[in-house]
């Protein structure tokens, strides 16, 4: 796909976005007594949104066990990342009730920033160590009090080379203090199809695959080292394989 393609395909999708957006944000003003309902609703938002901007890029996205993003939670769903794509890819197929944590930095977006400063999911401020735990603290509590699930990316920032990360031990702390199953979601050939620099799509395959829960109730603190290899070990296994077959 050449640049200028790439742009409008872009821009075109990025308007879509803001006027939603700006929709949503009206709808959350009169829900603010009531966060699980407004967080519910952005998940609608996400899905519509998300889908919009995977495919804009070009991409061809094939799922396998997606049923197991609803049939599998509450639960804590991790996902490589890659490629700008991860972002779009995790607000198509969080499940509803799933809570995203974004960084606080995200409130500065226009339209996308102040909806989600309304939509009851949480912010974390990852330049302070000690507050950025406590929040993690504040959400297990959360979502376990409410049902709900949270997803996240434990290399915390998308890979340079397209490669896997080491692996941050925040999931493993949200883990330890909810008990909630840990979901992999491994996404192949995101950092093809949008890769990093200069927008450009290359329309290709995507691989989405929702893997077996992973249960964490006998996890403890003590093993956190190996908890967070367990995980990445799952990827990595998975990613050198390729995509089952569907």
């Amino acid at each position: 796909m050449s640049k200028t393609e790439s742009v409008v395909r872009i821009f075109v999708a990025g308007l879509f976005m803001f006027l939603v957006s700006i929709l949503f944000i009206l709808l959350m003003i009169p829900l603010l007594p009531w966060r699980v309902i407004r967080i519910k609703a952005c998940n609608i938002y996400g899905s519509v949104v998300g889908k919009t901007m995977v495919v804009a890029s070009g991409a061809k996205v094939v799922f396998h066990n997606r049923s197991k993003v609803d049939t599998q939670k509450p639960a804590i769903l991790v996902s490589n990342h890659t490629s700008t794509l991860d972002m779009w890819i995790g607000m198509w197929v969080c499940p509803m009730g799933g809570c995203g944590l974004a960084k606080k930095e995200i409130r500065y977006v226009p339209g996308v920033g102040q909806l989600y400063l309304l939509s009851g999911h949480p912010m974390i401020d990852r330049s302070n160590r000690e507050r950025a735990v406590a929040t993690m603290n504040d959400v297990a509590s959360f979502i376990v009090s409410n049902g709900l699930s949270l997803w996240l990316w434990p290399e915390g920032t998308r890979s340079r080379d397209g490669r896997l990360q080491p692996f941050k031990k925040g999931f493993v702390h949200a883990a330890l203090a909810t008990k909630l199953p840990i979901v992999p979601v491994v996404v192949h050939n995101a950092a093809q199809v949008w890769p990093r620099g200069p927008l450009r799509f290359n329309p290709g395959p995507v691989n989405i695959e929702v893997l077996d829960a992973v249960d964490t109730s006998g996890w403890s603190l003590e093993g956190l080292d190996d908890h967070v290899e367990q995980i990445r070990t799952i990827f990595a296994d998975q990613l050198a394989r390729g995509p089952v077959a569907t």
